[in-house]
């Protein structure tokens, strides 16, 4: 089966509509969030009235049917134009996709609905103290009562979790049993004993709200477990596996943000009587950065059109997502050094986007697990 990434006319319009919105409405503010730390709710309600604050939404639940190669798409347009702000609506994505592997008709419509219609956050709650790439680890306990079960634990690094109205949390029923003990459960904001911890001061994505989920006793009805119990794990790896792609894209965007705003400064600034991007040393770089985001592109369209086909695409997801976070980090390095003094100041945008590449090596898996699971795939 061949394969094209050729973008249709309604794809090219969006693309244009996204372009202009993140240019507009985004970027002269985000230096002003990312030195304040504040929570960017103006731009958060505007990419709800754009249709791009849940993207993987069905469409019958109001949301906008988009398949994962104009996901991906849109992510990194955003993602360009700062990773802060656009990660509240990839948080909503993920913290989405156990709800649309596993989830009923009432709870898709509970989950969906404040979420297409009012502009509610959601957040997914996995990562704990002691259990991060590791998500077999996991502590928090589920403990059925009758109709119920009651969770206890904390989780930690929970993006939109001080702002979320609901979340998806993985909790385990029986430890003894490891990834196969886990499930996930809907819970709302406002359910007794869920409370927010604190906030985390981070080194990049610092509008974004990372904070700890503490669960004393909650108390949720089994009919808002996600699937089978011991269905938790399955679920977890089925949105990482897909979700990952958009991740990639996310990098692809932070890389091109930083190589196009170095490759405009080289044309510009002089040295020695002359632009800096007629030396060959830049003219290098420039063009490794180059190539290195347009392989990170083709690598997340791959993965996301083997998605949009139904195919398998655990692998895939995995070397898009660690090549295209490498090469973020990588790529905003360089466009510091492009830069010089200039690049180390925080009133030049690469160094934010330096900042911000960090965290794509880290979550929803670091490289170092992305390079485990590659190299398992490739061995079996």
């Amino acid at each position: 089966m061949g394969f094209g990434f050729t973008y249709n006319e309604d794809q090219l319009a969006l693309q244009k509509t996204v372009r202009k919105f993140a240019e507009n409405e985004i970027v002269p503010v985000r230096h002003d969030y990312d030195e304040s730390e504040e929570f960017p709710w103006p731009e958060v309600k505007k990419m709800h009235e754009l249709g791009i604050h849940c993207m993987n939404a069905p469409e019958k639940y109001n949301g906008v049917a988009f398949d994962n190669l104009t996901l991906c798409m849109v992510t990194e347009e955003i993602c360009k134009a700062c990773l802060g702000i656009a990660i509240t609506p990839l948080a909503n994505m993920l913290a989405s996709e156990p709800v649309i592997f596993a989830g009923t008709e009432e709870q898709k419509e509970w989950w969906f609905s404040g979420i297409c219609s009012e502009g509610q956050l959601a957040s997914y709650a996995v990562t704990e103290p002691g259990a991060g790439s590791d998500v077999a680890a996991i502590s928090t306990t589920a403990k059925k009562d009758g109709d119920y079960y009651i969770l206890n634990g904390t989780k930690c690094f929970i993006t939109n979790a001080r702002h979320a109205d609901k979340y998806t949390i993985l909790t385990t029923l029986d430890k003894s049993k490891g990834h196969r003990g886990q499930c996930f459960f809907l819970v709302d904001r406002n359910t007794e004993g869920l409370s927010i911890g604190k906030s985390e001061k981070k080194m990049g994505m610092r509008c974004s709200d990372t904070s700890e989920l503490i669960l004393d006793n909650v108390k949720v009805h089994k009919k808002f477990r996600l699937g089978e119990e011991g269905d938790g794990f399955k679920l977890a790896m089925a949105a990482f596996n897909t979700s990952r792609p958009f991740i990639a894209a996310a990098s692809v965007g932070v890389a091109n943000g930083a190589f196009e705003y170095a490759r405009d400064y080289a044309k510009e600034r002089k040295a020695f009587g002359r632009p800096i991007a007629d030396f060959q040393a830049i003219q290098f770089m420039l063009a490794d950065m180059a190539m290195e985001i347009e392989a990170a592109r083709l690598l997340y369209q791959k993965a996301a059109w083997l998605l949009d086909q139904g195919m398998v695409a655990a692998h895939l997801s995995a070397i898009s997502k660690c090549y295209a976070a490498d090469i973020a980090m990588k790529v905003t390095t360089d466009a510091v050094q492009i830069l010089g003094g200039y690049g180390f100041c925080r009133d030049y945008p690469v160094e934010k986007m330096m900042r911000d590449a960090k965290i794509l090596q880290i979550f929803e898996g670091t490289s170092q697990i992305q390079r485990i699971i590659i190299a398992r795939n490739v061995l079996s």
